[in-house]
């Protein structure tokens, strides 16, 4: 059975004893074995990257830049192991896998801008005959946690702007598909980094604890669970780390009586149900505004849900394919329980599906709910599978206060053809990143990604400007240069001989 290893320097040799289940999510059958990392691991990586940091930070900007050029160039060229790579262990389709490794990608393209990014602030003159100018340094050693459900992007997300900006880093990625990240870190070697800058540990809970508490790992990255999300925060600002820690959402989409339904309905049917619901910016709550809204919506969900296909990862007509594992399946499932408990209508049920030879297979239907209201809990939280559900408004009003009085403030969408009730919307809404007429609202990488609320714990985003701000720190010269020299004679006087 095949081994997934550590990515350390080679010079490195750091055996571990215990390893992890990778499955199949196709076939529900485990395909590898991850090696689940200790201190000895960590620490390790970590004398590594303090080898190799130092001379990496004093690689000039535009040296740095050209690494990341032939990284972007590499990955490129390996586009279609990585996308089948990542859909073996994930399960998500191909097209999704690519459009995984394509968003990280944009900010690898944003890196290879790193000089002009670095560029520091300049004052002539800020008091007689003096200067103020302010400098952007690295902070040594990065560290990022990454989860699940987008191996590539996140990851790229993380290390590309940590690294471009001169620091080493260390990922820990999810134990549930790892080889994409190591293959990655591969290429990063292969594009001309320098060993022990880029290192993949892998690991559980064990591992996470153990960066956290690092005294040589001076900020760290996280992607997560709220729960978890707050925990890594907590701790690792408690150990005197500068933290992001990006957790859950539950991201709504308002649809006001003037929407186009029909592109309403193609929108949701990528945005909630895509890579089978497994996106921190998925759309699983969609907010019709009146009832005849919502009749007509429902109407024209019901068949397009139908239409979808659920199928293989690397089946070209599927819609999306399964979950990454049994438990996660099972999870979701129980919310769709929940949901029934607490008196949602579900008008469409996915749990029970089987595909024709792959009953073992991670696999969930699409579902959708009707009349979910904002007490029961299959609405407050996260259900993170194809699920969709319905929640009824009476008016504008509502309708804006469901997503800023809900617990998760990551994204939400709303569509209209009326410019003044989206400007309204987008003005006054309690959360991070806003649509109008765009379901997955997603910042390009020259801006930022981050949500509100318990959706993100920290105060600096990822990647574009607030990237380069989150893996640096600045450094205010004030300078002046005194007028002659030592001696009391004119520094401005040519001297001579005499």
């Amino acid at each position: 059975m095949r081994q997934i290893a550590h990515k350390l320097a080679t010079s490195l040799s750091v055996e571990g004893t215990r390893f992890g289940d990778v499955f199949d999510p196709n076939s529900g059958q485990i395909q590898a074995r991850v090696a689940l990392g200790d201190q000895a691991v960590l620490d390790a990586a970590v004398a590594a990257a303090q080898a190799a940091q130092p001379g990496w930070a004093a690689t000039n900007p535009q040296r740095r830049a050209r690494v990341m050029f032939n990284f972007k160039a590499l990955v490129e060229k390996n586009m279609d192991e990585l996308a089948h790579l990542l859909s073996s262990e994930h399960g998500k389709v191909i097209a999704d896998a690519r459009g995984d490794i394509q968003r990280g990608l944009d900010v690898i393209e944003f890196c290879c801008g790193i000089p002009h990014a670095l560029k520091g602030e300049y004052t002539q003159g800020a008091g007689p005959g003096i200067d103020v100018y302010s400098m952007r340094q690295p902070l040594g050693i990065g560290a990022g946690i990454t989860p699940f459900n987008f191996p590539a992007m996140i990851p790229m997300w993380m290390f590309g702007v940590a690294v471009a900006v001169g620091n080493a880093f260390i990922l820990k990625p999810s134990e549930r598909d790892p080889s994409v990240p190591v293959r990655l870190a591969e290429l990063f070697q292969e594009a001309g980094g320098p060993e022990g800058i880029l290192q993949v540990v892998h690991g559980d809970k064990e591992m996470v604890d153990a960066i956290l508490d690092h005294p040589a790992i001076s900020a760290v990255s996280f992607v997560g669970s709220s729960d978890i999300a707050h925990y890594v925060y907590s701790r690792g600002v408690a150990a005197g780390k500068r933290v992001q820690a990006m957790g859950g959402a539950k991201n709504h989409g308002i649809v006001m009586p003037d929407a186009d339904l029909d592109q309403v309905v193609n929108d949701l049917s990528g945005a909630a149900f895509g890579s089978a619901g497994e996106r921190c910016m998925a759309l699983p709550v969609v907010v019709p505004v009146g009832d005849k809204t919502a009749n007509a919506l429902r109407e024209k969900l019901i068949p397009a849900i139908a239409a979808l296909r659920v199928g293989v990862s690397t089946d070209n007509d599927a819609h999306y394919g399964p979950v990454v594992n049994a438990a996660h399946k099972q999870r979701v499932e129980n919310w769709i329980q929940t949901g029934i408990d607490e008196g949602a209508e579900l008008v469409v049920d996915g749990r029970g599906f089987k595909l024709q030879g792959h009953e073992e297979g991670f696999f969930i239907g699409p579902s959708l709910f009707d009349y979910v209201k904002p007490t029961m809990e299959s609405y407050k939280e996260e259900i993170f599978g194809p699920v969709l559900q319905i929640v009824r408004a009476n008016d504008f009003e509502e309708a804006l206060r469901l997503p800023s009085e809900h617990q998760y403030g990551n994204g939400v969408a709303i569509f209209t053809r009326n410019g003044h009730a989206a400007r309204e919307f987008a003005g006054r809404v309690n959360v991070g990143m806003v649509g109008i007429n765009v379901p997955i609202p997603v910042p390009v990488a020259y801006h930022s990604f981050g949500g509100w609320k318990r959706s993100a714990f920290g105060d600096i985003n990822q990647h574009g400007m607030e990237g380069v701000r989150f893996w640096t720190k600045t450094k205010t010269i004030t300078q002046r240069w005194p007028d002659g020299s030592p001696d009391g004679s004119n520094a401005f006087v040519i001297p001579t001989m005499g």
